[in-house]
C-alpha cells in the first residue's frame, strides 16, 4: 500500500532524520522529558519491578510480567506512563511506557515526557536510526552502555499534539495487525515443530510398516514396539563405554588446534555455531577427539539432554566435560538412528523422570547407560533414517520459510514505525479501525 506524503518538507540538519515535514519542530530529547533519577533500594521496595529481561526488543512490549527485583538492590523509581529506555547494549532497542508505578533496572533510564505523547516518545526511540546513533556512543566492551549526555542531546521531532495522537493510534493499530500476523506464524513452526517430534516419535518406536505385530517394550515411556525388535540398555549399544570430555576452561582460538565442543557451541538444529569456536591444544585434546558418528550428550542445567551428531566434516574436534560421549558398536546400532531416538518425545519423557535433583538438573553417564532404546535391525534403521531425512528436511523448509516472513514482518513493523515518526508518511487521515 502506497501512502501519503506531506507537502512541503524542509531539511532538518540532521543526516539521519534527512528531510522533516515542514511544520513539525526538533528539539534536543533533554528539552522534551526529564530525566528521573529516583534510586530506590530495591530490595525493601513493594513496587514491581521491570527488568531489562521484561522488555521486548524492538515492540517496546513486556515479555513477562512485573516481579524479581535487582540483583545488586540498586533500582530506579518510575510513575505510570513513563518511558523506559535501555543504556546497556542499546542495540537491543528495550523500550517500554510503564503502564503502572513501579521501579526499574538502573540499566533502565527514566523519561517523563514534557512535550511528547508518550506512545509517540516509545516509538519515535524505537526508530532504528535513533537506535543505531546511541549504539554507536557506547562505552565498555563487553557491557556497553549509552549514557545520557549523549542521549539527551539527540535530535527529536515533535509534531503538534493532535498529530502525535494520529501516528500512535496508527501506529498502535497497524502494528496490532502485523503482530496477529507473526502470532499466527509463530503458531504454525509450533504446529510444525510438534509434527515433527510426533513424526520422529512414530516412526523410531513403531516402524514404517502400519501392519506390524507389536508387542509391550516392558517400559512405560517406550510403549509398544515391533514384535521382532529388541530393547535394549544404552550401554550394550557401545563399542566403548560412555566418557566424560575435558575439564578444561575455553581459552584458546587457534583454528590449527581441534575445536573444542562446549553444550553453548551447539544450536536448536544440532549444529556447531561458527561465532563461539573455541580450541584445545594437541596435548590436551587427545584422549577427547572425536570420531565421526560420535554422539554427545548434554548431562547437566538447562540443555541437559540436548544431543549433538558429530560428523568428520565439521573439523577435528575434541568435547568439554558436560558433555558426555556416546562411542555406538555400528553393527548394533547406527549413530544416526540414535540421534533421531534422542529427539523423540519418548527419550525426553524418560530423561524427565531420571533427573537427580540437585542445585541443577543432571544425568550422570551411568543412568545414560541403563537407559533402554529401540533396537530395530539394522536395514530397518537405515530405511527409518533414510525417510526422516526427507520428511523431517521438507517440515525444516516449511519452518524456514515461515521464519523468514515473520523476520519480514518484522522488518515492515519497524520500517513503518520508522517512517510515521519522522514524517516519511503521512497517516493523519488514515481511516480509524472500525
Amino acid at each position: 500500500m502506497k501512502r501519503k506524503v506531506y507537502e512541503r518538507y524542509k531539511p532538518s540538519g540532521v543526516e539521519w532524520l534527512g528531510e522533516i515535514p515542514e511544520h513539525w519542530a526538533i528539539r534536543r530529547l533533554k528539552y522534551c522529558t526529564t530525566l528521573t533519577n529516583v534510586k530506590v533500594d530495591g530490595g525493601e521496595s513493594d513496587l514491581p519491578y521491570t527488568g531489562l529481561e521484561h522488555i521486548e526488543s524492538w515492540t517496546g512490549k513486556r515479555t513477562a510480567p512485573s516481579d524479581g527485583s535487582p540483583n545488586d538492590g540498586q533500582a530506579s523509581a518510575h510513575r505510570t506512563g513513563d518511558v523506559l529506555f535501555g543504556k546497556l547494549r542499546p542495540y537491543l532497542a528495550k523500550v517500554h511506557v510503564a503502564e503502572e508505578d513501579g521501579i526499574c533496572s538502573g540499566e533502565l533510564l527514566v523519561l517523563r515526557s514534557k512535550t511528547m505523547l508518550q506512545t509517540f516518545l516509545r516509538d519515535y526511540l524505537l526508530n532504528p536510526d535513533f537506535i543505531s546513533t546511541v549504539d554507536s556512543s557506547t562505552y565498555g566492551a563487553k557491557m556497553p552502555r549509552a549514557n545520557w549526555d549523549f542521549i539527551g542531546n539527540m535530535a527529536t521531532l515533535v509534531p503538534p499534539a493532535e498529530e502525535q495522537q494520529a501516528i500512535s493510534a496508527f501506529l498502535d493499530r497497524e502494528t496490532s495487525r502485523i503482530d496477529e500476523l507473526i502470532a499466527k506464524k509463530q503458531r504454525q513452526i509450533e504446529i510444525l515443530q510438534e509434527k515433527r517430534s510426533a513424526l520422529i516419535s512414530h516412526v523410531v518406536t513403531k516402524g514404517l510398516d502400519p501392519d506390524v505385530k507389536m508387542k509391550d517394550s516392558g517400559i512405560e515411556w517406550l510403549g509398544e514396539i515391533p514384535e521382532h525388535w529388541g530393547a535394549i540398555r544404552f550401554k550394550f549399544l557401545l563399542d566403548e563405554p560412555l566418557q566424560y570430555g575435558a575439564n578444561e576452561s575455553a581459552e584458546y582460538d587457534e583454528t590449527a588446534w581441534p575445536r573444542y565442543v562446549r553444550i553453548t557451541d551447539i544450536n536448536e538444529n544440532g549444529n556447531l555455531r561458527e561465532e563461539t569456536f573455541k580450541s584445545l591444544p594437541e596435548d590436551i585434546a587427545q584422549p577427547y577427539l572425536l570420531r565421526d558418528g560420535d554422539l554427545l550428550l548434554a548431562r547437566s542445567g538447562a540443555t541437559v539432554g540436548k544431543t549433538f551428531l558429530y560428523l568428520k566434516s565439521w573439523g577435528r574436534a575434541a568435547y568439554a566435560g558436560y558433555l558426555i560421549r556416546a562411542r555406538l558398536e555400528h553393527k548394533c546400532m547406527l549413530p544416526t538412528f540414535c540421534s533421531y531416538f534422542c529427539r523423540s518425545n519418548n527419550y525426553w519423557d524418560w530423561l524427565k523422570s531420571s533427573f537427580i535433583q540437585a542445585t541443577i538438573q543432571n544425568v550422570s553417564a551411568e543412568r545414560y547407560a541403563n537407559m533402554v532404546v529401540p533396537r530395530p535391525p539394522i536395514d530397518e534403521q537405515q530405511a527409518i533414517m533414510a525417510f526422516l531425512d526427507r520428511e523431517t528436511s521438507h517440515i525444516d523448509e516449511l519452518t524456514e520459510k515461515v521464519k523468514k516472513s515473520i523476520d519480514l514482518l518484522r522488518e515492515y513493523r519497524t520500517a513503518l514505525i520508522s517512517a510515521a515518526v519522522t514524517g516519511k508518511i503521512n497517516v493523519r487521515e488514515e481511516a480509524p479501525a472500525s
